[in-house]
């Protein structure tokens, strides 16, 4: 087994960019071996001060370099499926930021992908899994310190939304972090979706309803429900309470010290999500390294993406329909159990 991760880094915008950085300064065990971008300007960017990396324009021609071992992608959702496909025919390690792809059936295909392959080669990109908070939340959980799970409340507050945030993308793009974080607090399935649009702010933008509310179920009756609102000006806040039969746990909200002073009172709430879930970033792609020289993932599956793109699905369903949109999920494979 090589002692070293030699990462293309599929994607050098906003995420590629950050992942870059990280494997090159603070990761140990990887280093960055071919940056990759339509934009072979900004891919040059991407590796200056970075010695031995090259700038390429073409994902394969970065899995045809036999200096790659591992590749990093940060591309959009809608690309990954072809870069998955390749990067398991060449049978190397795989981190895919999420979505694994942005739809179930496409998401499905690379999970039977994997399963022909024999092993789990993909980890996906849900960093909050990571998270100090919610890891010590779900240990709680797990060890039964405050009885069983009866439910879950999670905010999801954004200050702004970029051009072209469309309704749908609330749910792909935001709740699907909640999606995939009620999996595992729970370590179940989500049986159902329903979304409730109330209210609506008079910051969101034309054709956006902002903010929602998300109801959820699990197999074995844990509710949880979701406000994702996605224009809230204050900052970038994500927060998530669970009720157990014997307390309460809280954890996400404001961060750094509450001071009172001169009359005033208060703290100071994360801009984005970097400042958020910064070292969390950290923790994740450590623990894809050192999965990744021992064989192994070091977090979510490929079935971990499929499943999120269900729920997504259903969703997007709900938002246009109102009503309760059941879960559908194909039988998982026996490599994932």
């Amino acid at each position: 087994m090589t002692e070293t991760l030699r990462v293309a880094v599929i994607g050098a915008g906003r995420m590629g960019a950050d992942h870059i950085q990280r494997l090159h300064k603070r990761i140990h065990g990887a280093e960055v071996a071919a940056v990759v971008d339509v934009d072979l300007a900004r891919a040059q960017g991407a590796i200056e001060g970075i010695p031995g990396a090259v700038a390429l324009a073409d994902a394969e021609e970065a899995l045809n370099n036999g200096d790659v071992n591992a590749v990093l992608i940060a591309t959009p959702g809608f690309l990954h499926e072809d870069i998955l496909l390749k990067a398991l025919a060449r049978d190397i390690p795989i981190l895919c930021e999420k979505p694994l792809t942005p739809d179930a059936e496409s998401s499905l295909k690379i999970v039977q992908a994997e399963v022909e392959l024999g092993r789990k080669r993909i980890q996906v990109g849900f960093m909050r899994r990571f998270d100090a908070e919610y890891a010590a939340l779900g240990s709680i959980i797990r060890n039964s310190e405050l009885g069983e799970l009866l439910m879950l409340h999670h905010q999801h507050r954004n200050p702004s939304t970029p051009e072209g945030f469309t309704n749908e993308m609330l749910i792909n793009d935001s709740v699907v972090h909640e999606f995939d974080a009620i999996r595992f607090f729970t370590g179940e399935e989500i049986t159902s979706v329903q979304v409730r649009l109330g209210k609506a702010t008079r910051n969101a933008p034309s054709g956006q309803h902002d903010p929602q509310h998300v109801l959820l179920e699990t197999e074995s009756g844990v509710l949880a429900d979701v406000e994702i609102y996605v224009n809230a000006k204050f900052g970038y806040e994500v927060a998530t309470q669970a009720s157990f039969e014997d307390g309460i746990v809280s954890i996400g909200g404001d961060k750094g010290p509450y001071t009172r002073s001169a009359g005033r009172w208060g703290g100071n709430v994360t801009p984005g999500f970097e400042e958020r879930f910064g070292a969390a970033y950290d923790v994740e792609i450590q623990s894809w390294v050192d999965a990744a020289l021992k064989g192994e993932i070091g977090g979510p599956s490929a079935w971990d993406g499929y499943a999120t793109a269900a729920c997504c699905e259903a969703g997007v369903e709900a938002q246009k329909n109102g009503e309760k949109v059941a879960v559908k999920l194909a039988a998982k494979p026996d490599l994932y159990r």
